[in-house]
């Protein structure tokens, strides 16, 4: 790279983590996403309009392309915990370790805690959390299929797999909500047992479901309410 260009790319990444920077500091004031102008956003980041076109065509390309790298980092980490099998998440359980890859992202997510932490928070943007559990679910829906019985397939996995990847990512803003208390050693050790744990299990009353015969059960049934909606 020459010289020149090697000065230009580097200004370039600064213009952009200063606009970053602007967008973070702005959310984190309680300032609503949708209120967010060009304007604002390089006044605050000491930059001009012109330098924000040269790289982004309005806000909202900026905020996607801010949320794209986000996400880019995010499943690379959420791959290796859905990478895990169910003997090594039973032995780190009996062990008191996390899932393997847990750690690390939510190492990742804290230490960059304001931004994350703004889109996630009552100003931020909505679609983000919906682009967040559309990626987690995505990322692990193949492995999470290996080896199952194959009448919990169909709907009963499907929002199996939504109420999941919807929690966990409900821990993570909840975790956010408390100002990150907690380690992410230690959440992760919370995140990795709370998705085998059962209602019934934090009163001493646990309840004993033949998860396939009820899938098979389920899946019965709705065989029959379409033939007798199709005979209708």
């Amino acid at each position: 790279m020459a010289q020149a260009d090697y000065k230009c790319d580097r200004r370039s990444r600064r213009s952009q983590h200063a606009l970053i920077g602007a967008l973070t500091e702005q959310l984190g004031e309680g300032e609503d996403l949708s209120r967010i102008t060009v304007a604002s956003l390089t006044d605050r980041a000491g930059l001009t309009r012109r330098t924000f076109y040269t790289h982004y065509k309005d806000i909202p390309d900026f905020v996607e392309q801010v949320e794209t790298a986000l996400l880019h980092e995010i499943r690379t980490r959420i791959e290796r915990i859905g990478s895990a099998t169910l003997p090594e998440l039973y032995r780190n359980i009996d062990e008191l370790e996390p899932a393997p890859g847990s750690v690390e992202l939510l190492c990742y997510l804290r230490d960059n805690s304001e931004l994350i932490g703004s889109l996630l928070g009552p100003g931020g943007d909505p679609a983000f959390i919906k682009k967040l559990i559309d990626l987690a679910r995505a990322t692990v829906a193949d492995r999470m299929q290996t080896g199952i019985f194959p009448g919990a397939l169909g709907a009963f996995f499907d929002y199996y797999l939504s109420y999941v990847v919807t929690a966990e990512v409900g821990v993570v803003q909840r975790w956010f909500e408390n100002g990150l208390r907690e380690s992410p050693e230690t959440m992760a050790r919370i995140m990795t047992v709370i998705a085998f744990v059962r209602p019934g299990d934090l009163y001493g009353k646990p309840i004993d479901i033949n998860v396939p015969a009820y899938g098979m059960k389920l899946l019965n049934l709705q065989l029959e309410e379409r033939k007798g909606r199709t005979h209708e």
